[in-house]
């Protein structure tokens, strides 16, 4: 199928490995145009040379933070400079880290609200005059299953509670902005095989005095239906469908990509 996205500028945040990294090669592999980013200049090179190797697509990359002002405005301008404008912007960042929330004081808070609330607000905002002047565009916020059911075994507390607002955002601005033609949805991930579900099943099998190899065995057996963890490029296909035109009646949704584990009808 032909989504529609061959030379739309997309810009996919926090974007050199993981999630990020499968979105960015699929939009590429339809065509798009992409801009990638990330903190680290050696790992959003490669992701961006590996990227434009496999699909041949025109792929730029910045190093950015997009935690900070500052990071946000060099990935938008990195965007336009290259391309004059943008068509579809997939706010992406790195979760925030796992804690109980006795252990969490207010630099813990502030440094994940920036990082996962903040870049969602300021790239939005810097992304909308460019959708406005085209006459529409696509966002598509990446959050988390547990934005719907938040784990108690993970010690997620901080992307819990963050994510939901980045989520409540998302539902508001879908109506805001329908009127300008711009689309926003949101994404949910649930147990994707990438880095960081490795690094929390390390954690978890820590505490509980078990293995990772146990800790995802338990996953596949008792809580995915599906009896696996995804597949970075299952997630990326989701989230490239929900941006396309093809999916151009569809907004101020969140599709759950997660191999049926959530069991709420809502």
């Amino acid at each position: 199928m032909d989504l529609g996205l061959r030379d739309k500028v997309t810009i996919v945040a926090a974007s050199s490995k993981g999630l990020g990294r499968a979105v960015a090669e699929e939009f590429a592999r339809e065509g798009a145009r992409v801009v990638m980013c990330s903190r680290d200049e050696a790992a959003i090179r490669a992701a961006a040379e590996g990227v434009q190797r496999k699909t041949s697509a025109d792929v730029q990359w910045t190093v950015a933070d997009v935690g900070t002002a500052e990071g946000c405005q060099k990935l938008v301008k990195t965007a336009v400079d290259k391309f004059g404008t943008i068509d579809i912007l997939i706010s992406n960042a790195g979760g925030p880290p796992p804690g109980r929330f006795d252990d969490l004081d207010d630099a813990a808070w502030q440094k994940a609200v920036g990082i996962t609330l903040f870049s969602a607000v300021r790239l939005t905002r810097l992304v909308l005059p460019h959708m406005r002047k085209a006459g529409g565009g696509s966002i598509v916020y990446m959050t988390s299953t547990t934005v719907r059911q938040p784990t108690q075994y993970l010690n997620l507390i901080l992307s819990n509670a963050i994510r939901a607002a980045v989520q409540g955002m998302a539902k508001t601005l879908s109506s805001d902005l329908a009127k300008d033609g711009v689309r926003v949805n949101c994404v949910q991930p649930g147990r994707i095989f990438t880095e960081r579900i490795e690094q929390l099943d390390s954690d978890t099998a820590k505490r509980q005095n078990t293995t990772p190899d146990a800790i995802r065995a338990h996953y596949e057996k008792t809580v995915i239906p599906m009896g696996r963890y995804g597949k970075p490029e299952e997630f990326a296909a989701a989230v490239v469908f929900l941006a396309s035109p093809k999916a151009s009646y569809i907004t101020g949704t969140s599709l759950q990509v997660d191999g049926g584990m959530l069991m709420s009808m809502f």
